[in-house]
């Protein structure tokens, strides 16, 4: 069955056609470039996979671990790495998951567990954030759509795309309406690290036996390109039959992207690099946040974390038209519309992968729009 298509994927590619002089709904942390690493890189390296572990290279691994912290809880083996969270998340839905399982998952949230369910032909069962409440999962409708025949409860913590954290009480109450059933949690943790308040996000596969954690260098690091992410289970079996799966999909690892990701994970670096992502995307939401406050037709619950927040726009036209006008001369401005997430009136502001001229440009002529 083909994958079906949605507003999310549909979105980026009339935006890429289009090659806007603005945007202002990315999340990606600023990105360096290859030079930074070339020093630290071994000329002679082969670029042959054969010698390499299937589950991704030992000390890339072992880094995952200690910079992300979930060890002692997990160790080396708990960790397989992937081309990106994407595939981690894909590799983990798609061997869960049969025709007629129910997948519960939040909403709004990461919009890729939907297509894939979708897919598969299992049943996709929302449970809501409200808006209200700060985006707060609702716990209570959680529990009430887990059956026995839920076989994943998914969840994107740091939440994409209202930047919403949840809590380790939380987490562990939604770990025990799964166990209940056998089912699995799978936690999107792709903006770990990008916390503006309160504690870190936890880390599900530390806190139950079939909890599924992915995340990358993404976000945090700003190494989209690389395609290098992971996934960490205590559930090994998960891990075995993921690397099944991807052997006859992807087939190997991503040998430079697995090198330059271990050399940025290094210590000292990794934390350079960190405080300099925290640095600008604090000062970016600052700007999302004071641009929101003058704009009388917005408002929004400011996000706890990553550099996206949805934005209820108050105006007598939809979400959709509105992106689409701002995409359009003299405009020229990306916006994502809360379409790709169900929320029709809503925008979807990022502060992330452009510079900060390009960030003033896209809310000046934002502004203008507003205004008119």
């Amino acid at each position: 069955m083909p994958v079906p298509s949605n507003s999310f994927w549909e979105q980026w590619l009339v935006a890429h056609r289009a090659k806007p002089e603005a945007c202002v709904t990315f999340s990606l942390s600023p990105s360096p470039s290859l030079k930074e690493f070339i020093e630290e890189l071994d000329g002679s390296m082969p670029l042959d996979w054969s010698s390499e572990d299937y589950q991704g290279a030992r000390g890339l691994r072992a880094q995952v671990l200690d910079r992300y912290g979930y060890r002692p809880a997990c160790d080396i083996d708990d960790v397989l790495i992937t081309a990106g969270a994407q595939e981690a998340n894909y590799l983990a839905l798609t061997q869960l998951l049969r025709p007629g399982d129910e997948l519960v998952i939040d909403a709004p949230g990461w919009q890729q567990p939907i297509v894939l369910a979708e897919q598969i032909g299992a049943v996709v069962k929302y449970a809501p954030r409200l808006e209200a409440r700060g985006w707060a999962l609702d716990v209570d409708r959680l529990e009430a759509l887990v059956t026995p025949k839920t076989k994943v409860v998914f969840i994107c913590n740091p939440n994409n795309p209202t930047g919403r954290v949840e809590d380790e009480a939380t987490l562990r109450r939604i770990v025990g309406i799964a166990e209940r059933v056998g089912a699995y949690v799978i936690s999107d943790e792709v903006y770990r690290g990008l916390e503006w308040e309160g504690p870190q996000t936890p880390r599900v596969a530390t806190m139950y036996e079939r909890g599924i954690s992915t995340g990358s260098v993404s976000k945090l690091l700003g190494l989209q390109g690389l395609r290098t992410g992971w996934m960490i289970t205590r559930d090994r079996k998960v891990i075995a039959d993921a690397m099944v799966l991807r052997e006859n999909t992807s087939e190997i690892m991503n040998v430079m992207g697995e090198r330059i990701s271990e050399i940025a994970l290094r210590p000292d670096r990794f934390a350079v690099a960190v405080e300099r992502s925290r640095a600008v995307g604090y000062a970016r939401i600052e700007r999302l946040d004071r641009f929101v406050a003058d704009q009388p037709a917005l408002r929004w619950r400011r996000p706890a974390a990553g550099l996206l927040g949805l934005a209820y726009l108050d105006l007598p036209i939809s979400a959709g038209a509105f992106a689409h006008k701002l995409l359009m001369p003299p405009y020229n401005t990306f916006v994502m519309s809360g379409d790709a997430y169900a929320c029709p009136q809503h925008l979807r502001l990022g502060a992330g992968g452009v510079s900060d001229e390009e960030l003033e440009l896209g809310l000046t002529r934002m502004a203008r729009l507003l205004g008119s």
